[in-house]
């Protein structure tokens, strides 16, 4: 029974979740159930099946048609949770939108009428119906009778049953340009399952939701919820993003869920050990010792060369966004939800003791998502990776001192062109790794031999 399909090879260490149930018809074959994650190890002499192994470590041969690989989220659209979502356009607009006529097609747009609610425009039996969405009290309601969170929640209950409209809603007319998130992510190979996943303890708050610890499928994890429908959206992004890394010294995307009703829950690999700065403060570096911490300084630095060699820039480096493993690996994440918001306001400050001095001038916002594609390779995150070895190898003045320092150039080079890359900084960390290395040393490196500069 085995596919005479010929398959394109995937290459060692492709991932691949699986889309059936396979429990192998002999003692070389790698059983799995659908959802699970699997890395290719190598193509056997039959092309259409594959040696992998799973989380466990388990090897064995899989078959090609029952699995699918993964990939980076790269949409030439625009992800979006509310793909029918038009906005601002008119009754005529909306109505040309409709046609040709197909009973339970729909749209939302902004009303025109009535500024702050919303229009369901439904096709049903050669024309269009224009139901009003009353805004009152922060919930949404047609009828003012069944109310609702936000427009999701509204447009799920009416795709189940009619319940006074024409028609029930069949068919979203999407918006140009836009591509639903559920169905790229589940393409990809990225969509988990919600039944699978619980969620145990809340070990983060901020603005945009809870960080919490889960299980997932029997595997410890971090999980993101973002539960409005409005900040998710602006979270899809980072996701599909974090779709296209994979490093070891990245903390690992392990899928993404996206509810009919709003909520988006990112999951990612656990880190036992919390954030480095927490991890440093608890234990001490004197504690710790220079050879962890220059291991610490490796890690985050191999993880910002990967970035850099794919052309991407974090923009927020810093030792809050690196997180500990259990068996003292540091990451590079982003989670800034993990950090309780003391005000807008407060949220919306630079982070100027991380923040490179172009970036000081021209104001950029502090609120990034977690990377950003770039056309030419930046030296802002050189600049605030030397701000994070001064974070591990010392400790910090007052802020009021910090931002001279900057302005003079008294800690790193102002010009930006003079910075090394990732890649000279990571090669001249690995020479240090020799006993006794010195704090005064490592905290040079950013700096030193870059073309002959260093300011002091």
């Amino acid at each position: 029974w085995r596919s005479l399909r010929t398959p394109v090879v995937w290459p060692p260490g492709t991932e691949c979740i699986a889309k059936y149930n396979f429990q192998g018809t002999t003692g070389q074959d790698l059983p799995f159930s659908k959802g699970d994650v699997l890395s290719i190890i190598g193509v056997t002499k039959d092309p259409n099946w594959y040696r992998a192994k799973n989380h466990l470590g388990r090897e064995g041969t899989i078959p090609a048609n029952y699995v699918q690989k993964r990939e980076g989220v790269k949409s030439g659209g625009k992800l979006s949770l509310m793909p029918w979502f038009h906005g601002k356009i008119t009754r005529e607009q909306a109505e040309r939108l409709l046609y040709p006529p197909e009973t339970g097609l729909y749209l939302v747009r902004e009303s025109t009428n009535y500024p702050g609610d919303y229009t369901l425009c439904v096709s049903c039996e050669g024309k269009v119906e224009h139901y009003r969405i009353i805004y009152l009290n922060g919930k949404l309601s047609i009828d003012e009778e069944e109310y609702f969170d936000n427009l999701m929640q509204l447009v799920e209950h009416y795709t189940k049953d009619a319940d006074g409209l024409c028609t029930r809603l069949n068919k979203p007319k999407l918006m140009e340009g836009t591509v639903a998130a559920q169905d790229e992510f589940s393409r990809s190979g990225w969509a988990l399952n919600r039944k699978e996943l619980k969620l145990i303890q809340t070990i983060g708050k901020g603005e945009f939701g809870d960080v919490m610890v889960g299980d997932y499928r029997g595997t410890k994890v971090a999980v993101k919820c973002i539960k409005h429908d409005a900040t998710a959206q602006a979270f899809l992004a980072e996701a599909s993003v974090m779709t296209q890394l994979r490093h070891t010294n990245l903390v690992q995307l392990l899928g993404v869920i996206v509810e009919e009703r709003g909520s988006l829950f990112i999951v990612t690999e656990y880190m036992a050990k919390g954030s480095l700065v927490d991890y440093l403060r608890s234990r001490g570096r004197t504690v710790l010792g220079g050879e962890c911490l220059l291991k610490f300084s490796l890690n985050v630095c191999e993880a910002m060369e990967y970035l850099e060699a794919n052309n991407f820039v974090h923009r927020d480096l810093a030792a809050r966004n690196v997180l500990v493993s259990d068996d003292n690996i540091a990451k590079v994440s982003d989670f800034g939800l993990t950090k309780e918001a003391s005000s807008t306001q407060d949220t919306a400050k630079l982070p100027v003791k991380w923040t490179s001095p172009e970036a000081l001038r021209e104001k950029v916002p502090y609120r990034y998502r977690l990377y950003f594609k770039i056309g030419s390779p930046l030296k802002s995150d050189v600049w605030s990776y030397g701000i994070l070895l001064w974070e591990i190898y010392s400790s910090f003045g007052p802020l009021k001192e910090v931002v001279p320092r900057v302005e003079k150039g008294s800690c790193w080079t102002l010009d930006s062109v003079m910075l090394p890359s990732f890649r000279m900084l990571r090669e001249k960390l690995a020479a240090y790794q020799r006993p006794r290395s010195s704090t005064s040393e490592l905290l040079a490196m950013s700096t030193r031999d870059n073309a002959g500069t260093e300011k002091r």
